[in-house]
């Protein structure tokens, strides 16, 4: 089950991670609070690095840069996140090469 989020989305994602591990759906998300709240692994963009860019857009403007003058920046640093423990609860077993490529391994 793929699961693009959005705020009602984010809001229960511990609801669908519990919905899909009753039903032993293996879950696929963006980010990574999905994962560590029972899905299975997500692959997206670190949200940390997108508010730091956004933190760093807003000291630009904040000093008078004008935000039409700012280039528009898609994200550059992606992350796996895989929880061992919800795939070993689904009965799947994760290929080790997949593992070694995670960013994070929850256990």
């Amino acid at each position: 089950m793929l699961i693009l989020e959005d705020p009602l989305i984010y809001t229960m994602r511990g609801k669908i991670t519990g919905l899909a591990a009753q039903s032993r759906l293996p879950s696929m998300w963006v980010y990574r609070d999905s994962v560590e709240v029972g899905g299975l692994m997500s692959y997206g963009p670190d949200r940390r690095q997108i508010y730091r860019r956004a933190a760093e857009f807003v000291d630009k403007i904040l000093k008078g840069t004008k935000p039409a003058e700012l280039p528009v920046e898609q994200p550059t640093k992606f992350e796996l996140v895989i929880n061992i423990k919800t795939a070993n609860a689904l009965g799947l077993m994760v290929p080790p090469t997949l593992l070694a490529l995670a960013d994070e391994v929850i256990e």
